[in-house]
């Protein structure tokens, strides 16, 4: 998938991360999708994944569907670190290439807080929703903005990152970062570490998609006429095409490090960051996921006042949520519609 050019720069100034460093002139890429009423009271906001940029969230967007165009405001910001908005990649020195401050999901939600209020004036969401990360990002504004966020749809992620995922997450860093040619993040723009991504690609196949997929060869149904045919085209396909390893190494730190319960006045307290969450919150994990399995939003969802958790039924593992199977996408559609007709 080419890298889009179809989004908007927000100009943010300089920007004070979580850990004390300033990104200075940073910027913030977004797409819009609808339109702003007067009344500024139909705005929806969907955060992008580890790697993805704002087309990959478009398949939740069309009319008749949960998210609207025709009724709804809807905003897809990329987070920093992704390529589009100000990222190692594209920062120049001192924080460029591996010298870019480390980006926390609280840093992440500020950002996209102040394209908000400050471009728009919009005071009130009614619905923030995201995937993986994304999802780390919907858990983030239901905390760090209980006062403008009236629905939450965290979908295959978590307001934790566990151990286990964590495991997976530096498994990634190991292999990318074992390629000679990675030479500490101070590679060359035309000499990629490509060994260190095939790796990378492999890793992440295992983790991606559940047993059960690969037990019935579902990769067929994808186009892919075997199983080495699928690890290369789709796994390598992806990870060569047009992805910065640096930037990969900043959105994989945010991930490892999320947690509501670093967010400022909680004092890593999780629990009482989520019992700050004053909205409907409804979480979808997907029952084959092997990064955030049901137990993770089940355990979450009790400190949660109106927490409610709904397993996506499917094989697809951690993909259910991403827009790769029909069926997932109509169960997560059906669900937010549900979620939006809720008083808020």
């Amino acid at each position: 998938m080419p890298r889009p050019t179809d989004h908007e720069l927000f100009d943010l100034g300089d920007v004070v991360l979580q850990g004390g460093a300033t990104l200075r002139g940073a910027q913030l890429a977004y797409k819009t999708y609808g339109t702003l009423n007067a009344e500024k009271s139909n705005v929806i906001v969907h955060p992008t994944w580890y790697s993805a940029w704002h087309d990959a969230n478009e398949w939740s967007v069309g009319p008749g569907m949960a998210c609207d165009p025709d009724k709804y405001f809807i905003v897809m910001p990329n987070q920093l670190n992704n390529g589009l908005s100000t990222s190692p990649s594209n920062t120049p020195p001192p924080y460029d290439g591996p010298n870019f401050p480390h980006v926390t999901f609280y840093d992440q939600v500020e950002v996209q807080h102040r394209l908000l209020t400050q471009k728009w004036g919009i005071e009130s969401v009614e619905l923030v929703l995201g995937s993986s990360m994304g999802a780390g990002q919907t858990y983030q504004w239901a905390v760090s903005h209980p006062e403008m966020v009236k629905r939450a749809a965290p979908i295959v992620g978590s307001s934790v990152t566990s151990e286990h995922n964590q495991v997976f997450l530096k498994s990634l860093r190991a292999a990318l970062t074992a390629d000679p040619v990675f030479d500490g993040g101070r590679y060359s723009p035309d000499a990629l570490p490509t060994v260190g991504l095939r790796a990378f690609a492999r890793i992440y196949a295992g983790w991606g998609l559940s047993q059960a997929f690969y037990w019935q060869r579902e990769y067929r149904t994808l186009g892919f006429s075997s199983l080495e045919d699928f690890l290369v085209g789709f796994w390598e396909g992806y990870w060569l095409d047009e992805r910065d390893p640096n930037d990969l190494l900043g959105m994989l730190w945010t991930w490892e490090h999320g947690d509501v319960g670093k967010t400022p006045g909680f004092d890593g307290d999780t629990e009482a960051a989520l019992r700050s969450i004053r909205c409907p919150l409804l979480a979808m994990p997907a029952k084959t996921d092997l990064y955030f399995p049901p137990e993770d939003e089940v355990w979450a969802s009790q400190f949660i006042p109106n927490g409610e958790v709904r397993v996506i039924p499917t094989i697809y593992g951690h993909f259910a949520g991403l827009g790769q199977n029909p069926a997932d996408n109509e169960f997560i559609d059906r669900a937010l519609t549900e979620l939006l007709a809720r008083p808020a």
